[in-house]
């Protein structure tokens, strides 16, 4: 066998790499696949100087597989995971997740993945067997026990006096209630941050447990599109996949009866979504319970605003204090003058 038909693989960036971004780029097109944005590091197959296949790692998400129809049926796929998670590994990235087509199903269990749920455009797979029932089985620590059983999920980026009102607001309607911060980075406040804020910001609270949100409360920052191209099915298939693991994994474990909201009225990406959450969680879904979606009025300022953490991080950039610390907690205030270089 000649040098030039030997299939190589290797870890490449990209970014400092045209031809070869070039290269993946044509491959991704050829099969129907986007370029992520994100994305600069890749698993690639080359032979001799074709690119033979392609897989991508954002963090702890893979993305972007792809393989040349004329290695298809080579295991070529298994080759590229096999690179991407040896060097995710020596990155101390010992969980991948995978989003993918429900119909690539098979051949990604054939590569050492495993499905953790699915809807009609999109499957959340990951390499580790039982990885949310260990991070369920971690949930039922704080099982408490209650007729009414509450949850919130939030952001926080940061945690203003309107989420301490929904906290509040729902803590006053459950016998314990159970808040998940989103975990990433993607946003201006890291995750230990937003934590730390929401863990202060809640404390008086006798009822209030505060969960780390872990990989299984999908964060729309990290949502991948790239296969997914038809437009205005990016928010429908997030949607549809995040409410499907909080209903079918999380809120049995938590016995969780109520999912609490704020009302939406400046970004139709969160509305969308709260409608969609009134829909599923209170419909019939086999042996699943019906969950209750309670949507309350967001907390205004005194012109009638809606308190936002958006308003907040506008206010941050033309350091307006004094505005923010009318829209945030004491806790949060201080925060940000520790973290922020914010003056009283």
């Amino acid at each position: 066998m000649s040098e030039s038909n030997v299939m190589q693989l290797l870890m490449v960036d990209i970014s400092r790499d045209m031809r070869m971004k070039t290269a993946v780029g044509r491959l991704l097109q050829a099969s129907q696949l986007e370029m992520d944005a994100s994305l600069s590091l890749f698993a690639v197959a080359r032979c001799g100087q074709t690119l033979a296949g392609c897989a991508g790692l954002d963090g702890n998400i893979v993305k972007c597989v792809a393989v040349d129809d004329r290695w298809r049926g080579e295991n070529l796929c298994a080759g590229l995971l096999s690179e991407i998670q040896n060097y995710a590994m020596s990155q101390g990235h010992l969980q991948l997740f995978l989003f993918t087509h429900p119909a690539n199903r098979r051949c990604f269990q054939q590569c050492g993945f495993w499905p953790i749920a699915q809807t009609d455009s999109v499957l959340l797979m990951e390499n580790i067997p039982h990885g949310i029932s260990r991070y369920c089985a971690t949930l039922s620590q704080g099982l408490r026990a209650g007729e009414r059983i509450g949850s919130v999920v939030m952001n926080a980026n940061p945690f203003t006096l309107g989420h301490r009102y929904l906290a509040e607001q729902a803590a006053a309607r459950c016998d314990w209630l159970h808040i998940f911060v989103v975990e990433e980075n993607a946003a201006l406040f890291s995750f230990d941050e937003r934590l730390t804020m929401v863990q202060q910001g809640v404390s008086h609270l006798p009822n209030v447990t505060v969960h780390k949100g872990g990989p299984y409360i999908i964060s729309r920052a990290t949502f991948p599109s790239y296969f997914l191209k038809a437009s205005g099915k990016v928010e429908q298939a997030w949607c549809a996949l995040d409410l499907r693991i909080f209903r079918q994994y999380i809120a049995p474990v938590l016995q969780i009866t109520h999912r609490f909201v704020g009302s939406e009225p400046f970004c139709p990406v969160t509305r969308q979504y709260n409608q969609a959450m009134q829909a599923y969680l209170s419909a019939p879904d086999g042996h699943l319970p019906a969950i209750q979606v309670v949507e309350m009025p967001r907390m205004t300022d005194a012109e009638g605003v809606a308190v936002s953490a958006s308003e907040v991080r506008r206010l941050l950039l033309t350091q307006q204090y004094a505005a923010i610390a009318q829209r945030v907690p004491v806790s949060t205030f201080q925060h940000l003058q520790t973290n922020c270089a914010l003056s009283a």
